[in-house]
């Protein structure tokens, strides 16, 4: 049964990285946290620490490629009777990195824009009967994906799209979704330190973290379908 007193937030890519710490960081703000990912031993490790220190959290097996996957999630949330607070989309991918957009496979650029674009949307809509009104969408983005910064186009190029078109999704949603009272907006979180990031990079998980999870728990209601990093709005 819920626990009407918890607010409860789903993370898709939780196992690691930013992901993990966004979880983290919303149990501490007293959520239950669906941490999700395809990884089993991961997930698995990666919750088992959080619940080390005394968290709620449900490590969750989910492909966000995968209708199945989705299907399956959606039948554990109506198993539990939870309702959501927060839909924080962060699982994505990165093939490309120092590859010219002309030398990019197909399967490269169908993977990329599939799970870094297309899911985002397709978990939005999945995820819509189980969100509470006042429920924060935030999509992971990028300043890669900016039309306005001069990384686009000189970096992973088909990552870099993909985030472009997300943030173009999070425009088009916003509007349907104020309608039904939920907030969702796109969150470049800066390079850092992770996986995909790299150890040069200069931000900590923590500050990579800190933006996405005052956008899923803190932002004013009326912040809908706006880029944002560091607490501030940014161009598209």
């Amino acid at each position: 049964m819920a626990d009407s007193d918890q607010k409860v937030a789903i993370v898709t890519g939780a196992n690691k990285g930013i992901g993990f710490e966004i979880s983290r960081q919303l149990c501490f703000k007293g959520y239950k946290v669906y941490m999700c990912s395809r990884n089993t031993n991961r997930i698995m490790q990666s919750s088992g620490l959080l619940r080390g220190e005394g968290h709620n959290v449900v490590p969750t097996i989910l492909d966000v490629t995968d209708p199945e996957s989705i299907d399956n999630l959606l039948k554990i949330l109506t198993d539990s009777g939870d309702k959501i607070d927060a839909l924080v989309n962060n699982a994505a991918v990165l093939p490309d990195d120092q590859k010219s957009i002309l030398d990019l496979s197909r399967a490269e650029i169908l993977l990329t824009l599939e799970t870094n674009t297309v899911a985002p949307l397709i978990m939005t809509k999945a995820l819509l009967p189980f969100m509470n009104k006042g429920c924060r969408v935030v999509m992971l983005s990028s300043t890669a994906g900016s039309f306005c910064k001069d990384e686009i186009g000189s970096w992973a190029p088909i990552y870099s799209l993909s985030k472009t078109a997300l943030n173009a999704v999070t425009r088009q949603l916003a509007p349907v979704l104020a309608k039904k009272d939920i907030t969702v907006n796109a969150v470049c979180p800066g390079w850092t330190r992770t996986a995909m990031g790299g150890s040069n990079a200069p931000r900590s998980v923590d500050q990579g973290a800190e933006t996405p999870v005052w956008l899923a728990t803190e932002v004013e209601k009326d912040k809908t379908g706006k880029f944002w990093r560091d607490k501030k709005e940014i161009s598209w």
